[in-house]
Parts: structure tokens; C-alpha cells; sequence
């Protein structure tokens, strides 16, 4: 998995991946179709490339993830907050939070993660 970063199209791709799998390349193609107006030969092609990057694999003509949409998605947030805030939490949620007032609901639930992380 050398490569996690997925673009805006990459991305509905590979949901569509994520929420049918395992599929048949024939039936992605198919899915491709109807939901990004895609041609076969573009399917395969991006397939194929994200399955050079490691998050998905082509086996037999079955294809299935190689990490989870919640591994991918916790691993694009990490690299976020490394990227960007040095790896703090703290200032990402500083800075997350001076644009948008956290509601109760939002501040009970992650005071329950802290609360669950110190056990």
C-alpha cells in the first residue's frame, strides 16, 4: 500500500468497490457504467491502478479490497494531522473547531472517546 491518496473520481470508484464487494471485474464494469458513465476500458484501466497502490486487488477476476474503507479513510485522517498540524489532535481540533462551534452532542461523544482511551 505505497500509495493512499485517492482523487475525487478515484474515490466513487473505489466506494463502489467498497460497497459490493467482492465483485467480478465484469459486474464493476457493469456499476462503473451506470453510476460514473464510465467505459469498461477506463474501468479496468483505474483499477488497475489502484490495485498497483495496494488498496485493492484483482484475483482471478474477483475484486476486493485490501484495506477497509474505515482502515483507508482512519490512514488519510492520520496523514492529515501529521501533514498539517505536526501530528497534534489538539491543534487540528483547535483549528477545526474556531470555524465551527462543536454542538453538545459532538463534545459529549468525544469526551467519551478520551474518557474510553484513558481505561
Amino acid at each position: 500500500m505505497s500509495e493512499y491518496k485517492l482523487g475525487v473520481i478515484e474515490s466513487r470508484f473505489a466506494e463502489i468497490i467498497w460497497n459490493n464487494e467482492p465483485l467480478t471485474s465484469s459486474e464493476l464494469a457493469k456499476l462503473a457504467l451506470s453510476e460514473l458513465d464510465w467505459k469498461k476500458s477506463t474501468t479496468y484501466t483505474v483499477l488497475k491502478r489502484l490495485c498497483d497502490r495496494g488498496i485493492f486487488i484483482n484475483e482471478n477476476g474477483t475484486v476486493r479490497s485490501l484495506i477497509s474503507k474505515k482502515d483507508f479513510y482512519a490512514l488519510q485522517s492520520e496523514k492529515f494531522v501529521d501533514e498539517t498540524f505536526s501530528g497534534s489532535l489538539p491543534a487540528f481540533v483547535a483549528a477545526f473547531s474556531s470555524r465551527k462551534k462543536l454542538s453538545d452532542d459532538e463534545i459529549e461523544q468525544l469526551q467519551h472517546m478520551i474518557d474510553n482511551m484513558r481505561r
